[in-house]
C-alpha cells in the first residue's frame, strides 16, 4: 500500500507529463480532483465511523419515483 505522500507525487508527476489541450483535459481535470482529495485526506484522516443505514437514500429514491410520476400525470401522459 502506497503512503498518502507517495499517492499525492505520483499525481503530480503524471500532470506535470501530460501535455495540456482539449484532448487531455478531461483526464487532468479527474487527476485534480483526485488530488485534492489525497490532500483533504492529508489534512483530515477520514474516521473509522460506519456510515448509517442508508435508509435516507432509499426514501429518496421513492421520493423522486413518485414526483416523476406526479409530474406525469399533471401533463396528462398517464391513463
Amino acid at each position: 500500500k502506497m503512503s498518502l505522500l507517495a499517492k499525492i507525487a505520483e499525481i503530480e508527476n503524471e500532470m506535470a507529463r501530460t501535455q495540456k489541450n482539449k484532448a487531455t483535459a478531461h483526464h487532468l481535470g479527474l487527476l485534480k480532483a483526485r488530488l485534492a482529495k489525497l490532500r483533504r485526506e492529508l489534512i483530515t484522516p477520514k474516521g473509522g465511523g460506519g456510515g448509517g443505514t442508508g435508509e435516507a437514500s432509499r426514501s429518496s429514491r421513492y421520493h423522486r419515483r413518485s414526483q416523476g410520476w406526479e409530474r406525469q400525470r399533471a401533463a396528462g401522459n398517464c391513463r
